[in-house]
């Protein structure tokens, strides 16, 4: 069929379950954003900055499966690439859009703007390249093609990819095929998928102690049904990484907690460092000093699973798919009425509110767990936030967001504007900072101007806490200036409904709790805690950070 090239890509897009294109406009990418407008059920929205932008498409892909962002090139390109490096980190796939110079210009080598002036149009690929699994610059001759490749590999790699598209050329017509867009994963080898199976099974059903150690492979690859299907049908305890958080259910009786090396709590060092046959999902190991002891045990006892690969005892069987590993060997093995292994009841008590008792860290947490429910989506900021929230269990069927690895402060504000237009029908929570918050603050004006009701918890600890922890307890450089923040929702918004409250004790906590979930609006809650209070694993992680570090011997101001 004859179609336009910009039509031909914005349709694939829509046929991969994309409904937004986050973005920021240039003069390389009016005409497609016309484009995106034409495409039924498209909607192009439009960010404060190409940062956020990229967070943005970021928070929407974790929710949708898959996202996509607009930019212009040069300026708006490297803008958006530390949110892409994080995607990647991550594992997010993006289909990083580049509104490019006309091809003529480029092919001609001439001086434009938004570049070095000088000719050369490969820098800003070549910067992006770094951090995207397939790159590529359309013309009218290879765009069918290539759109198809580099969106298949998106989907299949769960990673970001870069197209360049010329200014010149998104209207003009190609032929391009019919069909829809093949999103089907690989199938696996049969011969390496049956002797696969085989393997992990003997390897479980001689096992006294299996247990399930869970990162965000499981997530972004989706065998998280499969994976619950096999503990429960064998009931296999299971614990996570902090970057696994919540991807299984934590309300389940078998969900043993988070763990964290030797940071972590005795019963769950036992249940994983104790197994027999330890399933383990592609582990990011970051800061792994603390969890040297996988790469210490038996080979006999690991089971480790990829998206495309597993381990099984040293062996490496490739071109294994983990879902279809895992629903083969459920459905190999019989059911086990229960675990061997003795897990802990969670004996999260409600916490006996105080009015008049000043917020604190140790208090404030478990108070907020009490108000989660299921099905919630949460946010929570790197700093104070991520870190106390990865000891508060969660109801079953919540969504939790953060970006462990790459640890961008600043992510999840604009994030939260993207996994909103994933789920608008979810109720979501986010927790951040404020030094966290100065950063992409501008992304709040785009959620109010899309009619978005988030619940957020400003955390006003007068800085960067979890820097004072790792050095500079008192130094000037870890506090920031203390804004009117509850103010910011009318400046933003000035004509849109929302609840705003400022609370220092318990009471007014309580109180704030109970207005906002009342409230058929955006809420805003700042929170007010001593910049010397932190949550207790804060308290190990910073020492433990500076080490990391600076070494055993710091400096003098240390």
């Amino acid at each position: 069929m004859k179609t336009s090239i910009g039509n031909y890509l914005f349709t694939r897009l829509k046929e991969m379950g994309i409904g937004h294109v986050f973005g920021v406009p240039g003069d390389f990418t009016l005409q497609m954003l016309d484009q995106i407008e034409d495409v039924e059920g498209l909607t192009f929205v439009g960010n404060c900055n190409e940062l956020n932008s990229a967070y943005a498409a970021d928070g929407y892909a974790r929710l949708n499966r898959i996202a996509a962002m607009i930019t212009t090139y040069g300026v708006g390109d490297l803008s958006a690439l530390c949110g892409v490096a994080g995607a990647c980190a991550e594992n997010v796939p993006i289909v990083f859009i580049s509104g490019a110079p006309p091809l003529y210009a480029m092919e001609g080598h001439l001086r434009i703007h938004h570049s070095l002036a000088e000719g050369n149009f490969d820098n800003v690929m070549n910067s992006v390249r770094e951090f995207t699994v397939a790159q590529t610059r359309l013309t009218p001759a290879n765009a069918a093609f290539e759109i198809d490749r580099i969106l298949s590999i998106c989907w299949i790699e769960r990673q970001p990819v870069f197209i360049q598209i010329p200014s010149n050329i998104s209207y003009l017509m190609i032929d391009a095929p019919t069909q829809p867009l093949n999103l089907a994963m690989p199938e696996s080898d049969s011969e390496r998928i049956e002797s696969a199976i085989a393997l992990v099974r003997q390897y479980l059903e001689n096992a006294r102690r299996p247990a399930v150690l869970i990162d965000m492979d499981v997530d972004r690859t989706g065998y998280a049904d499969a994976l619950v299907r096999l503990v429960e049908k064998y009931r296999i305890p299971y614990a996570s990484f902090r970057s696994g958080k919540a991807i299984l259910s934590e309300a389940s009786s078998l969900f043993a907690g988070i763990y964290n090396g030797a940071a972590s709590a005795p019963h769950v060092r036992d249940i994983i460092e104790k197994s027999d046959c330890l399933f383990v999902t592609a582990p990011s190991f970051v800061e792994a000093s603390t969890l040297q002891f996988i790469d210490q045990m038996p080979a006999e006892r690991i089971v480790s699973i990829r998206g495309h690969s597993v381990t099984v005892g040293g062996e490496v069987f490739e071109g294994v798919m983990a879902e279809e590993l895992i629903n083969g060997l459920v459905d190999s093995i019989d059911a086990r009425p229960e675990s061997v292994v003795r897990l802990e009841a969670h004996g999260g008590e409600p916490v006996t509110i105080e009015p008049d008792l000043a917020l604190t860290q140790k208090r404030f947490w478990p108070i907020m767990e009490g108000f989660f429910e299921e099905g919630d989506v949460i946010l929570a900021e790197n700093g104070t936030s991520n870190i106390a929230m990865t000891s508060v269990r969660l109801p079953a069927g919540v969504s939790y967001l953060s970006q462990m690895v790459w640890g961008a402060i600043g992510y999840t504000l604009p994030a939260l504007l993207g996994s909103m237009m994933a789920a608008p029908d979810r109720r979501q929570i986010l927790f951040i900072g404020d030094g966290s918050f100065q950063l992409t603050v501008q992304e709040l004006s785009t959620v109010l101007r899309e009619g978005l009701k988030p619940i957020i918890f400003l955390i006003n600890n007068r800085g960067y806490t979890i820097e004072r922890y790792i050095q500079g307890m008192k130094a000037s450089y870890n506090d920031v200036a203390n804004w009117d923040y509850t103010a910011l929702m009318k400046v933003f918004a000035p004509g849109v409904e929302s609840f705003t409250a400022s609370v220092s004790t318990e009471g007014e906590l309580v109180a704030a709790l109970a207005a906002c979930g009342k409230a058929d609006c955006a809420s805003f809650i700042e929170i007010h805690l001593d910049p010397f209070d932190a949550p207790e694993p804060l308290k190990i992680f910073g020492p433990k950070t500076a080490e990391l570090d600076y070494g055993t011997r710091r400096g003098p101001r240390s």
